[in-house]
């Protein structure tokens, strides 16, 4: 096989170029930094820590609080992986929970859920969808699965009349050629 030859397309290349696509589409990354920050923030106040023959247990009173800001951030990772319109206020949600996880949460899960979550929210925050490839253009104006549909009247700067009247369309109820005569009826 020399380097000019292709390879075989099979069943891993196809799905790996299938999750590139769907990854490529919404704000990946700073889902997967958020969801990842969720879980040292909620685990560390229940973990019993072994140093040596030392246990270290970080049990808290805040231990629901904690709790509740880890399942949060995970919910908030995982909408920002299928719910890409929500990439705003995810974002902002995780910065806050990051925020309020320093007091309640051992310093944030020991800096580290809280140092994901500021990442991964601003990243979040920042991320916008880019424009489509070229090719993919082409396509979709071939197949017309573009966005609205073709306008049949470029021109949309003058109105034009309505059943071909000379009158143009006014809509507002006080031109007197419709029978409304200046006068606005309420019902």
């Amino acid at each position: 096989m020399s380097a000019e030859t292709p390879a075989a397309g099979g069943q891993f290349t196809l799905r790996r170029q299938q999750f590139r696509a769907w990854r490529g589409t919404r704000p990946f990354w700073a889902g997967l930094f958020v969801l990842l920050s969720g879980l040292p923030i909620a685990y560390f106040p229940y973990a019993n820590l072994q140093i040596g023959h030392l246990t270290l247990a970080m049990a808290t009173t805040a231990g629901a609080g904690s709790l509740i800001i880890g399942v949060l951030l995970v919910v908030l990772g995982v909408s920002l992986w299928f719910q890409k319109h929500v990439r705003v206020f995810a974002g902002v949600a995780a910065i806050l929970l990051a925020l309020v996880s320093i007091p309640v949460s051992n310093l944030g899960g020991f800096l580290i859920g809280f140092l994901l979550a500021l990442v991964g929210g601003a990243m979040a925050v920042a991320w916008a969808p880019g424009a489509p490839p070229a090719g993919q253009l082409a396509t979709h104006a071939a197949e017309g699965t573009g966005g609205a549909p073709e306008a049949t009247d470029h021109d949309t700067t003058v109105i034009k009349p309505v059943d071909g009247l000379d009158a143009p369309n006014d809509l507002s109820g006080t031109n007197p050629a419709n029978g409304a005569n200046g006068r606005h009826s309420a019902g």
